[in-house]
């Protein structure tokens, strides 16, 4: 074995045992993951409104996938969420109540619509794309509105009803059993979305995202990378939109509003992009501030709410990322010796 060849089959290996250290479960992920389970037991009285945050972490899970990760800016994700909203509901209208096929439906649904959608996000950049998703948004919601027949309209879809989880869990009005379901959806989704980016998949993107031009010349399919990413967010996205009409049971054109898009990049701004937990966190202290202050200002809270937005970019946006990771590697174990740092691999790994 030659020189060369004996350093490249060392760069793998060290890939590789970096891409297999980022798939590991640190102690502070496993910290939060309990702490939801036992909010459903500590916290009875606040399952709506935990139930409202996971819908809102998977819209904004969602969003990261192309974001953080392809580096695809859009602000149409809320088209993806209202088709899944609304699949499902009339799923469970003319055909069957069955919660489980209404997911699969809404995330065929929302990958329906993402994959011609993101033939057009090929065509231009960041300002294109914008334009673009906005107004596949924008021609849904306005489908939405005049096919009364079929959606409801202005007044909304109406005679949703959801059959009991697994045949004995009904979806009550106190959130029980829609909290539990939307965090175990949620949590399926998380595993899958780490295993896509912590493959040579998800590398792939990363290098998209930091440089689409030196991707492609070492051999990338930036084309169809971008499509299949684009495509499975729209199926977060469709889910995200069943979990909201089940839990509901109830539709409004707000699912397909530009304020359902821009929420979700406001959530990415608090939480970080590119790490799959920004959405999550982002989620929670989004939530949580927002009903704190209209609470507090029930006429007033959006002005607060923007102030506080605009503060938190000026003063670092990246700051909960830190931490996050600051805490991170607090709690988990030393590094050992001898073993070679991510960021030292990936920079090793990038093309010159």
């Amino acid at each position: 074995m030659s020189v060369r060849e004996k350093r490249q089959s060392a760069t793998a290996e060290a890939v590789r045992s970096v891409m297999k250290r980022h798939g590991r479960w640190s102690r502070l992920e496993i910290g939060f993951w309990l702490i939801a389970v036992a909010a459903w037991f500590l916290l009875p009285g606040e399952h709506l409104i935990l139930t409202e945050i996971v819908i809102f972490a998977i819209l904004a899970l969602s969003i990261d996938l192309v974001l953080g990760y392809a580096g695809i800016v859009t602000l149409g994700q809320a088209a993806m969420y209202g088709v899944g909203a609304y699949a499902s509901g009339l799923l469970s209208i003319h055909v069957t109540g069955e919660p489980l096929t209404g997911l699969l439906v809404a995330a065929l649904a929302g990958a329906l619509i993402a994959f011609p959608t993101s033939f057009l996000l090929l065509r231009g950049a960041d300002l294109t794309r914008l334009m673009v998703t906005l107004g596949v948004a924008a021609v849904l919601h306005e489908i939405a509105n005049q096919a009364s027949w079929l959606t409801g309209g202005a007044d909304g879809l109406q005679g949703i009803a959801i059959d009991p989880l697994f045949g004995t869990f009904e979806f009550d009005i106190y959130g029980h059993t829609g909290y539990a379901y939307s965090l175990v959806v949620l949590f399926i989704l998380l595993l899958l979305a780490r295993f896509v980016t912590a493959s040579p998949f998800g590398y792939s993107l990363k290098a998209i995202r930091d440089n689409p031009l030196r991707a492609s010349a070492v051999g990338i399919p930036v084309k169809a990378r971008l499509v299949a990413v684009y495509t499975l967010s729209g199926a977060y996205a469709g889910i995200a939109g069943a979990l909201f009409t089940q839990t509901q049971q109830f539709i409004s054109l707000d699912v397909l509003s530009f304020q359902k898009s821009a929420d979700g990049l406001m959530v990415l701004v608090i939480g970080g992009t590119g790490y799959l937990y920004g959405g999550l966190v982002g989620a929670l202290a989004y939530e949580l501030i927002q009903d704190a202050l209209s609470s507090v200002t029930p006429q007033y809270w959006q002005f607060w709410l923007g102030a506080l937005l605009i503060a938190f970019v000026i003063t670092g946006r990246d700051r909960p990322r830190q931490l996050i990771n600051s805490i991170s590697a607090r709690i988990s174990r030393p590094r050992q010796p001898g073993r070679l740092d991510a960021v030292t691999v990936a920079d090793k790994g990038k093309p010159t």
